[in-house]
């Protein structure tokens, strides 16, 4: 039978592994850093175009006040949603072979957060409107309009940003401290010194390290899922058609679970190559995480259909008119391939021999959020294309090249700060591993013989 993890691996080699992926990654992980800069260069020029020039260049008019800077924004939140939330699920469900992967999980939420964050100050145009947003006694009594989504948004961003990075640092202290012991020297050693807290080990700082993980595990499922739903609000209470629709917060969701899955297989693959990791984020570890992300989207294509169907048999006839509209009109091919990525490619995820084909699983895993990100696209664009007056249409509305650049910026800016993170802190829990190793190697010598067992 296969095992996530070897049982006879060595928990100083654990430790010899994972910090040597902190000093000499392939050489491909410069590659990737290069390019992720070079990729972030691009998105800061535009803004500075854009901050020079107008909110012109980025082709907003009356019919399209939100646009592709607010459909990468959700995207961005929901591919956060899935690190944090899974492995505070699958840590109450004391599921193991989340261990060796949910470290750089957690790091892709707080990540994902950082670079939604950005789409909405950008989105504003002038940066400094930001400073107007806080709900603070002023002598101007001014206070932020609590109606508008955008408020909402910045009140979610920052409580699941901050919940999520404690979660990720509480977690990493013991292997802070294991860092701290085995580098002699030098900015990490100070680093690991002062991030570590004095963590020695002791009885008491296990209990007390156990107990406070729990705790905000506990408290992040509740938030992760208010998070996006108050995400999906922005659009349930409006009276656009195609946005006023009930099932909006456990479908936005849900779809934030399905393209956070996704990025997780597609980030497995890159650290377990980049890094050496294929001792750890092996391939039955990689089936489980397949047939997770197959059965969300399986959730989300079902929660599309309700959509849809409510629509259909329901007595709006614009948003009736609206759903025609994207299955027929100039979005259309954006609609079908929204369907095939999110509804009809994942099938193969369903079949044993793709589940641990890791170059097939690089490429489905990308087109998966190809899927996700037009279905951002879908909800945002037609609806302000097509709404309630015929003389506000405007069909021919497509991203600027100003646009296409700050959104292509975004995944390099991810990207950077990730593999930075990967660089400077362990993705690896090494404690967590010993844990599963010590585990099952025990219940394997207490296993009661059967017959076969020699």
């Amino acid at each position: 039978m296969e095992k996530d993890i070897r049982e006879d691996i060595a928990w100083a080699q654990i430790n010899k592994d994972v910090l040597k992926s902190l000093e000499s990654p392939r050489r491909i992980y410069w590659v990737i850093l290069l390019i992720a800069i070079a990729m972030v260069g691009v998105a800061v020029g535009c803004e500075i175009y854009q901050y020079q020039t107008g909110m012109g260049v980025a082709n907003k008019n009356n019919s399209h006040v939100w646009s592709l800077y607010i459909a990468t924004f959700i995207f961005w939140i929901g591919m956060s949603h899935s690190g944090t939330l899974l492995s505070a699920i699958l840590h109450l469900m004391h599921a193991d072979w989340r261990k060796p992967i949910y470290r750089f999980a957690e790091a892709m939420t707080t990540f994902s957060l950082m670079t939604a964050g950005l789409f909405v100050m950008v989105h504003l145009g002038r940066l400094w409107q930001v400073y107007y947003v806080m709900p603070y006694p002023n002598e101007r009594w001014a206070w932020p309009n609590f109606q508008s989504p955008l408020v909402w948004d910045m009140f979610a961003i920052a409580t699941y940003l901050s919940s999520s990075v404690l979660f990720l640092y509480v977690g990493m202290i013991p292997d802070l401290a294991i860092c701290r012991d085995n580098i002699h020297a030098g900015w990490r050693k100070k680093l690991y010194t002062i991030m570590s807290l004095g963590w020695e080990g002791t009885d008491r700082q296990w209990r007390n390290f156990r107990m406070t993980y729990l705790t905000i595990a506990c408290f992040l499922i509740p938030l992760a899922v208010s998070v996006h739903s108050i995400v999906a609000s922005d659009f349930a209470m409006s009276n656009m058609p195609g946005w006023h629709v009930t099932s909006f917060p456990p479908y936005f969701v849900a779809g934030a679970l399905y393209s956070g899955c996704a990025a997780i297989i597609t980030l497995f693959i890159i650290l377990r190559y980049v890094f050496r990791f294929e001792e750890y984020m092996t391939l039955p570890i990689m089936r489980k995480l397949v047939r997770l992300t197959f059965a969300i989207a399986m959730v989300w294509t079902y929660l599309n259909l309700i959509e849809f169907a409510s629509v259909w048999y329901g007595h709006d006839q614009t948003a009736k008119d609206q759903l025609i509209f994207k299955a027929t009109g100039p979005y259309a091919p954006y609609f079908w391939a929204m369907i095939f990525f999110g509804s009809i490619l994942p099938l193969m995820l369903a079949f044993k021999r793709f589940q641990t084909h890791l170059p097939i699983l690089f490429v489905v895993s990308i087109l998966l959020n190809v899927g996700m990100w037009l279905e951002r696209w879908m909800i945002i664009s037609p609806s302000f294309a097509h709404g309630h007056y015929p003389w506000a249409w405007d069909h021919d509305q497509w991203p600027s090249l100003i646009q296409w650049g700050m959104v292509f910026g975004s995944f390099g800016w991810f990207t950077l700060l990730f593999m930075v993170f990967c660089k400077v802190f362990p993705s690896v829990s090494m404690y967590e591993v010993k844990e599963m190793v010590y585990h099952r190697s025990l219940a394997q010598k207490h296993k009661p013989a059967v017959k076969g067992d020699y």
